[in-house]
């Protein structure tokens, strides 16, 4: 492949492991289709001006500072876990559980005596995340013992084998099965549409990544929201209008019988329950609810 014709062919990092089904879905949402091939990690996509590379999020942000990948998804807390110098494009709020930023926490055994970070000065702490911990810890100045942990960190305070733990959690339900408790909130984190300074100063991918970001938050922002149409008489619009909420000013056009109007909004999808029984009430006829993908 020429020089040329690279630079017409972005590089798209796809994260592997818990994140990827709900990369892969968001993707789909706002309009490409990522198909898997078993054991293979690099992904077919319906756009000829991409190329898909599946890698763990631990390792994405160095792919993309090092020119590997031009863009990726991965986490702001491997990010700065790796210290990599890369163009943070945007915040894409989403993950495996809910649509919400997960944390990084200091959890301690439900029966010690550990009540601050503080309480930890000269103790093991057991973690993934051992760069950031480490900097944490002696900003904080608190000298600890920082110790990588390969996975099943919960158990190492279990099985006496660290004083502390700093893990992952949306919840907080995992760690408190595990007998554990919550001490101190390190960090809270998301996913981040990150690009390569290089790749960012290129037309052509600069463009290529604006757009894919431009359609995943318009996907994102989607999420829990409906539309809603209905026709509505006339002399009714003050109270159905008092009772719309909507993202923007609904849309209001006339019928053929000029005594109704046609209304459309975009409204949360927890209010309809609640909502589309009042509009009925007061008059509102031929109520259609539809699914939204993509709300830019």
């Amino acid at each position: 492949m020429s020089d040329n014709n690279n630079n017409k062919m972005l590089k798209l990092g796809i994260p592997k492991g818990s994140l990827q089904d709900a990369t892969i879905a968001l993707f789909e949402k706002s309009g490409w289709k990522i198909r898997m091939h078993h054991r293979n990690y690099f992904p077919e996509i319906n756009d000829p001006e991409l190329t898909c590379s599946m890698c763990r999020a631990q390792e994405m942000s160095r792919y993309v500072e090092s020119g590997t990948l031009d863009c990726g998804l991965t986490g702001k807390d491997w990010i700065l876990e790796n210290e990599s110098d890369v163009v943070v494009v945007s915040d894409l709020v989403y993950s495996k559980v809910s649509n919400r930023p997960a944390r990084w926490v200091l959890a301690v055994a439900a029966d010690s005596p550990y009540k601050r970070p503080e309480d930890l000065a000269g103790k093991k702490i057991a973690t993934e995340l051992v760069n950031f911990t480490k900097q944490y810890f002696a900003g904080a100045g608190v000298p600890v013992e920082v110790e990588f942990s390969w996975g099943a960190t919960e158990a190492k305070v279990v099985e006496g084998l660290a004083d502390a733990i700093v893990e992952v959690t949306e919840t907080g339900t995992t760690i408190k099965a595990h007998g554990l408790r919550i001490i101190s909130e390190l960090l809270l984190t998301n996913t981040q549409l990150i690009a390569n300074k290089k790749s960012w100063e290129d037309p052509f991918k600069r463009r290529k990544i604006e757009v894919l970001n431009m359609l995943l938050q318009g996907a994102l922002c989607a999420e829990g929201l409906v539309g809603l149409k209905m026709n509505v008489p006339e002399e009714k619009m003050p109270q159905i209008m008092a009772l719309l909420p909507s993202l923007t000013s609904p849309t209001v056009a006339n019928l053929y019988n000029k005594n109704w109007l046609s209304i459309e909004i975009v409204v949360a999808e927890g209010t309809v329950r609640d909502l589309i029984p009042k509009l009925h009430d007061l008059g509102a006829e031929g109520i259609i609810e539809y699914a939204l993908n993509k709300v830019i």
